[in-house]
């Protein structure tokens, strides 16, 4: 069930289905996420369930202020207070040193918490609600199935989980992608996923310079959205750059088996044989990279709700700040397993 955000009565009813122990769908700036109380370990496991999530992929937590950190991390070094600082509330995750007595489930048994203050005022309103009530902060992962494309609207989210779920209808995400993650235990800023927060800028607000990691690092907390195969819509998605891209449709012009439905999704127009009109939707990209975060997901439900069987996506510069649309695009192109 859709519910207002706008609403007193469905901010209250929200936090109270998280105080019950049920989950909710919950709009932030980033994503919608699927909510639970993360001090309950029980309503957090059904997260786990409903998404199809392995239970040792760690969840974000979600908190209505920086005061309420203490509760779930053992330790904020003097770089993360200052990352906290500049940027909460907003698209920035923290992995921190946790508390041992907290939260065990949503790190999925990690001694690292990741913690974020999401800036959405209709989040900011349930998260104040529910405090109220007794919960602390909330874990929420993207509100969709596990590995797929993550909802920027309640109506998204209804499709993946139906309207027996209670969602609370912020409106679309601003950011479009998930939030930036830095992990902050082992005495260094060290990026983990990339989003709309710059290298630059986070070594600006921290004064140290930010390192980056992979997934293979041993050293390295694991964190939400870092697997090789994410955020993929039904249809294929690859990657080109604009002369491949042509190249590939003039091939598709010849082909004897008959072309595939297509999408291009491309900065410039490409140009289609007139054979190919009724085979291919082309779609403009936006040029400026958070004008093209905010509809990124959402373009690509949109492809696959028109049953297009390839979505062909001209890659994005090589810039820091197309870093975050670039990570989601070439984790949704990547076969899974």
């Amino acid at each position: 069930m859709i519910v207002d955000g706008q609403s007193p009565q469905a901010i209250t009813a929200a936090a109270q289905a998280l105080q019950r122990g049920e989950l909710l769908g919950l709009p932030t700036e980033t994503v919608y996420g699927l909510a639970a109380d993360a001090g309950n370990d029980a309503a957090v496991a059904k997260i786990f369930a409903a998404k199809g999530r392995p239970p040792n992929h760690p969840l974000i937590v979600h908190v209505a202020s920086a005061s309420d950190v203490p509760r779930f991390a053992s330790h904020v070094p003097q770089f993360a207070q200052q990352l906290i600082d500049a940027f909460w509330p907003g698209p920035l995750t923290l992995i921190l040193p946790r508390r041992p007595e907290v939260a065990a489930v949503a790190a999925g048994g990690q001694d690292s918490v990741g913690l974020r203050c999401p800036s959405h005022p209709v989040a900011h309103a349930v998260l104040q609600s529910a405090e109220t009530l007794g919960v602390f902060g909330v874990a929420a992962p993207s509100a969709n199935l596990f590995g797929r494309v993550s909802p920027t609207t309640a109506a998204h989210v209804a499709t993946e989980f139906g309207e027996r779920l209670l969602i609370v209808d912020g409106g679309a995400c601003d950011v479009g992608i998930e939030s930036t993650i830095v992990d902050c235990t082992r005495g260094m800023p060290v990026l983990l996923r990339p989003g709309v927060l710059t290298l630059e800028q986070l070594r600006a607000a921290c004064g140290e310079i930010v390192r980056t990691s992979v997934i293979t690092d041993a050293d390295a907390p694991r964190a939400s959205g870092t697997l090789a195969s994410h955020y993929a819509p039904s249809a294929q998605v690859r990657l080109m750059d604009a002369q491949e891209m042509q190249a590939a449709l003039n091939h598709l012009s010849t082909t004897t088996a008959g072309p595939s439905h297509v999408a291009v999704w491309s900065r410039r127009p490409m140009q289609v044989n007139a054979a190919l009109n009724a085979h291919v939707v082309q779609c403009a990209m936006p040029q400026d990279p958070v004008a093209c975060a905010h509809v990124l997901f959402a373009q690509l439900r949109e492809f696959d709700r028109q049953g297009v069987a390839q979505i062909w996506v001209e890659r994005p510069a090589q810039l820091p700040e197309w870093e975050g649309v670039l990570d989601r695009l070439t984790r949704a192109a990547t076969p899974a397993g």
